[in-house]
């Protein structure tokens, strides 16, 4: 992988400013709003357009922390990467200078790793850093080096980096995963559409998110189909063309704000919903005695329920989808706060994803943490306000909605791990008729 270059870096973000919410809790949610692109789909989006040198264009993209991020490290490979309005971002990736993604960027976002397939595919070569991203437990990206291994890689792991090659062009085989990995399934797809020949990924992730990157890779001209729900087979293209594609919506956002209009008591009307995407969510919500009316593109939340005998008690278990998202565990472990009874959650995916739930009870959730996979919740807990710190992207979320639902003021601290995934939260909560500010830390200057 020698290069009479060096590598050459430049990214130097705007330093994080440290940011808190303030929220008074009390009143209940009523209007509507609108649901945001997806971020699981739009990252993977961006580092698609990669295995083009024509111009792609993407609508719908939110206006959050990580896509600036990948943008921006897409900018410093050479890739050119314009955003022209709002929600629109275009790449054209007509040549890259640096094939090296560096550890500046990786630890912002763990999704900086699905530029390993497709700079690879395309281009032969490429040094990436271990991914970083929240602090939910380990997230190894084994499954990802040993499937590009399996098409022809040759990689090294040396000082924190993967250095990879691809002499001659990768070559189409069968992936057998030892177990589901969304990434991993997206990395070796986006791989296998430049790749020699026939390629099948066993099991392969079902994620939405997943069918929406097959569909703008068709667009390009790929030949990727999902041949059976676990099934994806890729024929290998020298090449594929640009594409416009609309980012699907963001079924983790729309649940979010379901959890919102029932832990308020309130009613509310979620636009530009995925409401196909969310049936084992949705099931929960409505065991748990939430009222839920459906169409294509909307959800009507009726969170009424609460005033008169509360919500029921459900056991969850987070799985891959269909399943119970992993993400979208902590609002509904919110919700779980204000059901009477005992609730049991059982996070399969993360072995930290619990540990924010000691926030939550210093906030007065009775909630029992039995190992790093269980907890038990027993409701109904009388929420009061309370100076709590968001330690992850989801949890963050969530911590809002306890707020919202709570007696009283909290402040919560790190918002800007909210920014990461979610497009201007406090102003559609604002919307809505929630009381919260976002504000910098020891500064009183309200920014919403």
């Amino acid at each position: 992988m020698a290069d009479a270059r060096p590598f050459h870096w430049e990214y130097r973000p705007e330093p994080v400013t440290r940011e808190l919410f303030q929220v008074e809790g009390g009143c209940a949610l009523s209007g509507s709003v609108s649901i945001s692109g997806a971020k699981n789909a739009a990252l993977k989006l961006l580092a698609a357009a990669v295995l083009t040198g024509e111009r792609c264009r993407f609508t719908n993209v939110p206006e959050i922390e990580d896509v600036r991020v990948m943008a921006q490290t897409l900018r410093e490979l050479g890739v050119v990467v314009d955003h022209p309005e709002p929600n629109v971002y275009e790449v054209a990736a007509g040549d890259v200078e640096w094939l090296f993604v560096p550890l500046e960027a990786a630890a912002k976002m763990r999704a900086s790793f699905m530029l390993l397939g497709p700079l690879l595919a395309r281009f032969g070569r490429v040094i990436i850093s271990n991914p970083g991203g929240d602090r939910i437990g380990r997230r190894p990206v084994n499954l990802h080096v040993d499937a590009m291994r399996a098409l022809g890689a040759e990689i090294e792991y040396r000082n924190g980096y993967y250095f990879a090659t691809a002499p001659g062009r990768l070559r189409g085989t069968e992936v057998r995963f030892p177990s589901v990995s969304v990434m991993g399934t997206e990395n070796v797809m986006l791989a296998a559409t430049l790749a020699d020949g026939h390629t099948v990924i066993r099991p392969a992730a079902q994620e939405p998110e997943i069918d929406d990157l097959i569909a703008f890779l068709q667009k390009m001209g790929a030949n990727v189909q999902r041949t059976y729900p676990d099934t994806i087979e890729v024929d290998g293209k020298r090449r594929l063309r640009g594409a416009e594609h609309r980012v699907s919506s963001d079924r983790i956002e729309a649940g979010t704000f379901v959890v919102a209009g029932a832990v308020t008591g309130g009613r509310i009307m979620l636009t530009n919903a995925p409401c196909d995407h969310l049936g084992a969510f949705l099931e929960t919500i409505q065991q748990a005695g939430v009222g839920i009316s459906c169409t294509k593109d909307t959800i009507e939340v009726d969170g009424t329920a609460l005033g008169g005998a509360g919500f029921r008690a459900v056991d969850i278990t987070t799985g891959t989808y269909p399943g119970l998202a992993t993400d979208i565990q902590p609002p509904t472990s919110v919700l779980l706060t204000q059901a009477t009874g005992a609730s049991k959650v059982h996070e399969t995916i993360f072995e930290d994803r619990l540990e924010w739930m000691g926030e939550l009870r210093r906030m007065g959730a009775k909630i029992r943490i039995l190992d790093s996979h269980r907890a038990v919740i027993t409701g109904r807990s009388k929420l009061h306000g309370a100076d709590v710190e968001i330690g992850d992207l989801r949890a963050g979320a969530s911590l809002i909605l306890a707020a919202l639902a709570a007696r009283g003021t909290t402040t919560i601290h790190g918002a800007h791990h909210v920014h990461r995934g979610y497009e201007n939260i406090d102003g559609k909560f604002l919307g809505l008729g929630a009381r919260i500010k976002r504000l910098e830390e020891g500064n009183d200057a309200t920014s919403s």
